[in-house]
């Protein structure tokens, strides 16, 4: 599979993807949550245009929650060896050219632009990451010019036909590095680029800026936004303190819950500066003296833990300790051997990528050799296979059973606090608890 056929169907890029789709919704994330998948339905030509916050995570979002095949783009950079670029291709990327790869290579679009109207005649969504590259935060920048050339140039050289449409995707992650987090994407409604089409004929620059407003502000609507640079860590850690750090609901996942809550803090800045600025401080004050005390904010809204039920489940975790060195074992390379690399990558963005993908080959290579050695050395098969079964479940259960006793100390932590009386401790429940008090008066005023 090369740049030239790119578009057609193949069975191993198929297999490929199947196997890892189901590595990244059920194994890697926690759980994957999908909004929207009804936009993805049509006829037409569709440009699929996430944010970009996780590097190739980003792009597996995508892979992983629209069925059949797409074509995406990335920098030619990575295209150089050609070992390199065979692979890419065999995954359906193609190269975009940029100024910063030499001016003589700006030539090399042209059929780049060329395959692209192949892509989308044969109506193969094409994935553009319209910001260009990452950023590990939660705000949407500068939108290039790239996906709205492509758009409108296509549809001018079919004479608007086509009926291309660009798909705004929001992506939101509970953590960008942290393995069996929960990933929700939201595929926001389509817009036409015929709308755009009598002012590009008249001036293609105003089309593209008006085209790129109107994309900025369809993102805008399915992913958290945090505009302000000054406050933004008050403002994101506001996220974590009021709605938790995860949300396993459909119905309302924890990404609108957040974009309420910004909404509602940028019209407060607008209606009551000092009150906004009180609660930003107070935001950071409670992450401070939470990373001090080493608790997390979930502990903050109960009443001190029980001292038999700690008993209970200290000897619950011990009587499971058979079961975490089975997964432990077992599943010592899945934990291991993704982290070697990461100390020599310094964007720190790149990590869950690497993770991931090392974690899959793992998986592939290791799998198929457990089960050799299982039906080797185990006389009988269904003995084996039971083994087999559960090496992969036994992993998460064992990185679960880790997450237990990492909460129940922090229990532990807490009750001796709340016994002590201890100061810093009594101060970030009232914190806790006025900031909370402060956030549903501003949701009563500013409604």
């Amino acid at each position: 599979m090369g740049k030239n056929n790119i578009e057609k169907y193949s069975a191993g890029y198929s297999a490929l993807k199947n196997v890892a789709r189901l590595w990244h919704n059920y194994i890697y994330y926690r759980r994957v949550i999908v909004i929207g998948r009804e936009n993805l339905k049509s006829d037409s030509p569709r440009i699929i245009a996430p944010n970009h916050q996780n590097a190739l995570m980003d792009a597996m979002a995508i892979v992983s929650s629209v069925r059949g095949r797409q074509v995406y783009l990335a920098r030619a950079d990575i295209f150089k060896k050609n070992y390199i670029a065979r692979i890419l291709y065999f995954l359906k990327i193609l190269p975009v050219y940029r100024i910063r790869d030499g001016y003589q290579s700006l030539k090399n679009n042209d059929d780049i632009f060329d395959k692209t109207i192949d892509v989308l005649k044969n109506n193969i969504p094409l994935v553009i990451l319209p910001e260009g590259n990452h950023a590990g935060y939660r705000r949407l920048r500068q939108l290039k010019k790239g996906i709205f050339r492509i758009a409108l140039q296509t549809e001018e050289a079919e004479n608007f036909k086509l009926g291309v449409k660009i798909i705004p995707v929001g992506l939101d992650y509970s953590d960008y590095h942290r393995y069996r987090s929960v990933l929700t994407v939201i595929y926001g409604e389509p817009i036409n680029a015929d709308e755009y089409r009598e002012l590009f004929k008249e001036n293609p620059q105003l089309a593209y800026n008006a085209f790129r407003k109107r994309l900025s502000d369809e993102l805008k609507k399915y992913m958290v936004h945090i505009s302000s640079e000054k406050d933004y860590e008050a403002l994101n850690e506001l996220r974590e303190i009021i709605n938790g750090r995860f949300c396993k609901s459909r119905e309302l996942p924890k990404v609108k819950r957040d974009k309420k809550l910004i909404t509602q803090m940028e019209a407060l800045e607008k209606k009551s500066n000092d009150k906004y600025r009180d609660i930003c401080k107070s935001s950071l004050k409670i992450r401070d003296l939470a990373r001090k005390l080493n608790v997390g904010y979930y502990h903050l809204n109960r009443s001190r833990p029980s001292f038999v039920l700690h008993m209970l489940a200290i000897g619950g975790l011990i009587a499971l300790v058979p079961l975490f060195l089975f997964g432990w074992i077992l599943n010592y390379a899945f934990y291991k051997i993704p982290k070697l690399p990461l100390k020599g990558i310094k964007d720190k963005m790149f990590h869950g990528s690497i993770r991931y993908v090392i974690s899959l080959v793992l998986g592939l290579v290791f799998l198929p050799v457990y089960a050799i050695i299982a039906f080797s050395f185990i006389p009988y098969w269904w003995l084996a296979l039971i083994i087999i079964v559960l090496i992969i479940p036994a992993g998460i259960f064992t990185w679960n059973y880790t997450l237990m006793w990492q909460k129940l100390f922090e229990r532990i932590r807490v009750r001796k606090y709340i016994n002590r009386n201890n100061p810093d401790y009594l101060k970030l429940r009232k914190e806790y608890s006025d900031l909370h008090e402060k956030i549903r008066m501003i949701e009563d005023e500013i409604a």
